[in-house]
């Protein structure tokens, strides 16, 4: 019975050792769980093509962009918004008059990227769909004050001036916003019912005077040829029969 009684003990004390030992494991997993979970939140990672603005709970925006790679903050603090800053691609459609009062409609295609020196006072003041906000309202603010400036002709005779002053007066008023333009097209140019009238009717014009143009030459070329026959013929019986005979062998 006292053999029974130690090793009833001694297996007690095994068991007590072995649940302090789980325990204390069980403790730990949980502190480096604890302690994954805080670290994986200090993190984030910027990707390539890519800025970071920081806002900070207690000192607001950071005027500072962190650039690509892994960078650590304050969890609870701090949160990071992650801009691309390559160029992307934008279409915007504007219906404007001309100097005429012709309706234009026309049609731009615009590669832009954000500034990344310009990144937190973009965040800001535009947030980030600032494209959405800024790109389509200063479009259709120079194009409308471009347009005003030529003739519904002109707009079509003069079509690379007019590109290129709606890339000088766009590429410098985007610039105020942060942002920059690599590239602008002006991919559609329509008018009103109208003027598109009245351009086919004068080009039917046109081609009606050419054609009686044409047959009006004509005329004048058979009415001398006429004359020329007429005058050869009249001159047949005052020639000689040596002259004759010459003629026939010509």
């Amino acid at each position: 019975m006292l053999l029974v009684a130690l090793k009833s003990e001694l297996f007690e004390v095994k068991m007590a050792s072995f649940m302090k030992l789980a325990n204390n494991l069980t403790r730990v997993g949980i502190g480096l769980a604890v302690g994954g979970a805080v670290i994986n939140s200090a993190l984030y990672n910027v990707d390539g093509g890519h800025r970071a603005v920081i806002f900070d709970r207690l000192s607001g925006v950071s005027q500072k962009v962190k650039g690509e790679g892994t960078h650590f903050l304050i969890p609870l603090v701090q949160t990071p918004y992650i801009f691309d800053v390559r160029s992307k691609p934008t279409n915007v459609p504007v219906v404007t008059g001309s100097k005429d009062l012709q309706n234009v409609s026309i049609t731009l295609r615009i590669l832009f990227r954000p500034e990344a020196s310009s990144l937190p006072n973009i965040f800001v003041n535009l947030g980030i769909d600032y494209d959405e906000k800024v790109l389509p309202s200063i479009t259709r603010e120079v194009l409308t004050a471009v347009v005003a400036q030529f003739d519904a002709s002109e707009l079509i005779t003069q079509r690379e001036i007019v590109s290129q002053r709606v890339n000088d007066e766009l590429t410098e008023r985007a610039a105020q916003f942060g942002l920059i333009l690599d590239d602008i097209s002006l991919t559609h140019l329509t008018f009103g019912q109208e003027f598109t009238s009245a351009v086919e009717q004068k080009q039917v014009a046109q081609q009606d005077a050419e054609r009686a143009r044409y047959l009006v030459e004509k005329a004048e070329q058979v009415k001398q040829a006429a004359v020329i026959t007429a005058e050869g013929d009249s001159l047949v019986p005052s020639l000689s029969p040596r002259h004759l005979l010459e003629l026939e062998k010509v």
